[in-house]
């Protein structure tokens, strides 16, 4: 069996550690708002919450915590440069990406054509914790990815009332 089981307990250390760090007890208090998402593959378990606070141009992406538990690491400081960037395109994806048609081609080439977060958008502050464990090593290549989206949303959804249920974001919602 090439499939791994869902580790629940390190799914849970993830997510809880994730809620400490974050402050998740005072969730949305004057302008901002939390949202927390839980995800994993490759054997590693993530979990990402992104503070959204409300500015005179919109909505901004102003923090982010990223736990990961991706087993036994190697090199801490590649893993936590992995799951920075993780965010940052995470971001990226959520709030701009989309693939578009014209003449039954798609306008997006490449990277060249993908728009990414520019430095000012980028959160402030984005913190990494690595959770020790003796599990199987994993990858940290992606699984940070695709738990940000959802984080940012329910920030979003916390912070207006609003849910998003098409990305990219800015379609829904005025991004600063």
């Amino acid at each position: 069996m090439s499939e791994h089981p869902i580790d629940v307990a390190r799914h849970r250390r993830v997510l809880e550690r994730a809620a400490e760090l974050s402050g998740w007890r005072s969730r949305k208090e004057n302008g901002r708002a939390l949202g927390i998402a839980v995800h994993s593959s490759f054997l590693t378990y993530v979990a990402v919450v992104i503070v959204v606070t409300q500015v005179s141009a919109g909505l901004r992406a102003d923090e982010a915590w990223i736990v990961a538990d991706a087993g036994t690491t190697v090199n801490i400081e590649r893993v936590r440069s992995q799951l920075e960037g993780a965010v940052v395109f995470g971001l990226s994806h959520a709030l701009f990406g989309e693939i578009t048609m014209k003449d039954g081609a798609t306008v997006q080439s490449n990277f060249r054509d993908f728009r990414l977060l520019r430095i000012g958008q980028v959160p402030r502050a984005i913190r990494v914790d690595v959770i020790e464990s003796d599990g199987p090593s994993g990858g940290v290549g992606e699984p940070g990815v695709p738990p940000v989206a959802p984080a940012l949303t329910n920030a979003v959804f916390a912070l207006t009332g609003m849910r998003v249920r098409t990305l990219p974001v800015v379609k829904t919602v005025a991004v600063a």
